[in-house]
């Protein structure tokens, strides 16, 4: 997805600064209300591609996790080893915190989020479906997430066959796969005519999840955002689509906590990885992020 904002000059790191950013992304942890913003990206900006330290069992067996606790939602007990995130330029700007937030569970994460891209409906989508296989042999994910698209564009019977392809495609490497709704944005000019399309991919993802309740499920971001960009709980950026740090901060704890309900265990706490280096990531600097 491409935005339309110009690029904003990036800002330096003063004491001041950095001490502000600080107090906004801990009332981000606690109230999770407004759009922040940051430092220089240049100097710190978060690889996606993690692998968790601390943890004797980040990588290879995929064994139960020592920290995992009883859920009522659980799924079953293995705690994650290697998450793979999927989405287009919105997940793309959700990725830093949500890595540093899966870093902190010592769970492994890389994204393959694509600005302009990244959806697996229609022939948009042939780049993502060519990347895909590489991405399930090469990281070995025992989850992968797939942010709806909002180039999604398609028929429900289209958007069905697409979702359930990637369900297929995903449970045939050894992963589950959780399908995430996208959060609620601006209709401009460039979406306005696919405005069905994106209202009806929803609906079409949580049919095919609903029938392979044990290796897919649907989650409803809702739940974080609401359903109208324009009101505060949305947290988008100026552009109205995007989200800035606080915003990625929001989606990161809320998705771990969706995370550790569906496999047994408890999410670092936010304070542990909400105001690091990832805040300081290239992608907020586009969007104007202060």
């Amino acid at each position: 997805m491409n935005s339309e904002t110009t690029p904003s000059p990036r800002l330096g790191r003063s004491p001041r600064r950095v001490v502000g950013l600080t107090l906004a992304l801990t009332a981000t942890v606690l109230g999770l209300t407004a759009c922040g913003g940051s430092g220089d990206g240049s100097e710190a900006a978060t690889d996606r591609d993690t692998t968790a330290t601390g943890d004797p069992q980040a990588s290879g067996s995929r064994q139960a996790s020592g920290d995992q606790q009883p859920s009522g939602d659980q799924k079953n007990g293995t705690k994650p080893r290697r998450l793979l995130w999927m989405g287009d330029s919105i997940g793309e700007v959700q990725a830093p915190a949500l890595g540093a937030a899966m870093k902190a569970d010592h769970v492994e994460f890389r994204s393959m989020a694509a600005a302009g891209g990244g959806g697996v409906v229609g022939e948009i989508a042939d780049p993502t479906w060519k990347s895909l296989p590489k991405q399930l042999a090469s990281f070995e994910p025992d989850v992968v997430a797939y942010q709806i698209a909002t180039y999604d564009w398609g028929t429900p019977d289209e958007q069905r066959t697409a979702y359930g392809r990637l369900a297929r495609t995903v449970n045939a490497a050894g992963a589950e796969l959780l399908i995430v709704s996208a959060p609620p944005f601006k209709a401009d000019d460039f979406y306005k005519p696919h405005e069905a399309a994106i209202k009806t991919a929803p609906a079409s993802a949580e049919t095919v999840a609903d029938k392979r309740p044990d290796t897919v499920r649907f989650l409803d971001s809702a739940a974080l955002w609401g359903t109208d960009s324009a009101a505060a709980e949305a947290q988008r950026s100026k552009d109205g689509i995007h989200s800035c740090q606080q915003g990625s901060a929001a989606f990161a704890r809320w998705f771990g906590e969706e995370l550790g309900k569906r496999y047994g265990f408890t999410p670092a706490a936010a304070a542990r990885w909400a105001t690091g280096e990832w805040t300081g990531d290239k992608v907020y600097g586009r969007l104007g992020c202060q």
